[in-house]
């Protein structure tokens, strides 16, 4: 029998993870921020960027910094989660038919392109910082949705869907943009090999192989380590991966119901010793029999969305922040501020993204390719915009791709950080009012 849609874990979960994410995030950043500018500055720069961890063999040296694996090593393991919210949502999500997906889609593709736009016009005079265009284009979701969740029920469900599936949208094309623009050299030979494990993966997907060792596995030796000597960025690799994921259930939703109702009943009809606590032995094969059944009611990529995105929520994304936030300040951060490459973020992430987002969202609602999400008014599609402009986590990471340069590095996390608190203090209060008006 035919299974039904692909269907996630609650989406009021998903966001609920996201939002106490946000304040991890945001403690993390605070901390960051002032051990770096603290007197134990030295040993914050020694743990993350001198200190050597990994392994040698032959000629494999995976040996590299802290800042260095967790750019490359656990942002791989982020991106592969991201690389399973894309696949469920393009199943049986959000953005799983045309009218569902035509206005997050627009609002993303606007909340990239003119963010872009706006930053090379500020920096068109300066070639050496033209590189960094790709930095305003990404959105926070975990800050975004954090604060969201500060406003309650003042805020409707189908906002916070709305940006989640535009978060989404926008981060397949940060992805497409890091594999397209910030790879320098590639080695050809090393993508063949990831190419080879690739086909690997999608051959055994469609074989019905669904133990997610296999893939974690193949994934991880074959793919992963490919794409690390390859010149392409790691976590492409994690995007990759996750799609090959089976995301179809081994036994379809009446089957289940049905072996599982005769398994019931068959327990229900055993009947233990009344002076023992334990169960019977049919009893305890039952239950064995059940948990095989549920198994096969999952599908793989559901199971490990699941049991990763607390993952990439409370580890991940607070130790990046960690390792990556701590801008030390040396000098005037007026001047810093002023800077052609952060007044460039600043414009692109708190005027671009409000200006692209909502101007593609009204032009495919105008169109009538797209309706406005039931229950939520465009003054809150224009606060979600604002909010949109946290940029953080993404655009921390790839300013780090960008600029090699370490001063180019520093001044533009100082123009993120300035950018996205300044857009959340305006989407707040945009928010704020606005629903108190409806």
């Amino acid at each position: 029998m035919k299974n039904k849609p692909l269907r996630s874990f609650k989406i009021s979960q998903f966001i609920n993870e996201e939002a106490y994410g946000g304040v991890l995030l945001i403690i993390a950043t605070i901390a960051a921020l002032i051990w770096a500018n603290s007197s134990f500055y030295e040993s914050y720069h020694h743990i993350w960027h001198e200190l050597k961890v990994g392994f040698a063999w032959g000629d494999l040296n995976m040996i590299a910094s802290l800042h260095h694996w967790i750019n490359d090593g656990l942002m791989a393991l982020f991106f592969f989660v991201i690389g399973l919210e894309i696949k469920r949502e393009i199943m049986g999500g959000e953005l799983s038919t045309l009218k569902k997906a035509s206005m997050p889609i627009a609002a993303a593709i606007g909340g990239m392109l003119i963010p872009a736009l706006f930053y090379v016009f500020v920096t068109l005079n300066y070639p050496d910082y033209l590189e960094g265009w790709g930095i305003p284009m990404a959105t926070d979701i975990a800050f975004a949705l954090g604060l969201l969740a500060m406003l309650g029920s003042r805020v409707p469900l189908n906002l916070k869907i709305f940006l989640t599936a535009l978060a989404i949208a926008d981060d397949l094309g940060a992805v497409m943009v890091i594999a397209v623009f910030y790879t320098e050299s590639i080695d050809f030979s090393e993508l063949l090999y990831a190419a080879f494990f690739l086909g690997v993966l999608i051959i055994a997907n469609f074989a019905g192989v669904r133990k997610t060792a296999f893939y974690a596995l193949v994934g991880f030796i074959g793919v992963w380590i490919a794409f690390i000597f390859s010149g392409v960025h790691a976590t492409i690799a994690g995007v990759l991966i996750a799609l090959t994921i089976p995301a179809r259930t081994e036994i379809g939703e009446n089957d289940y119901i049905a072996k599982l109702s005769s398994y019931l009943n068959k327990f229900k009809n055993e009947k233990p010793d009344q002076n023992s606590s334990l169960l019977t032995k049919n009893q305890v094969h039952l239950i064995s029999e059940i948990e095989e059944l549920n198994f096969k009611a999952h599908t793989p990529l559901q199971k490990l969305e699941h049991a990763l995105h607390p993952v990439a929520a409370f580890f991940i994304l607070p130790v990046f922040a960690l390792s990556n936030a701590g801008v030390h300040i040396e000098g005037s951060i007026i001047e810093m501020l002023i800077h052609p490459i952060s007044l460039g973020i600043i414009a692109g992430l708190v005027l671009g993204k409000f200006l692209g987002i909502a101007f593609f969202s009204h032009l495919v609602v105008r169109l009538k390719i797209a309706a406005l999400p039931e229950g939520v008014t465009w003054k809150q599609i224009y606060g979600a915009a604002f909010l949109a402009g946290i940029g953080f986590t993404m655009s921390m990471f790839i300013s780090d791709l960008a600029f090699k340069d370490e001063e180019f590095k520093q001044i533009a996390k100082v123009g993120i950080m300035a950018a996205s608190l300044l857009s959340a203090i305006i989407g707040m209060i945009w928010l704020s009012t606005a629903s108190k008006k409806q």
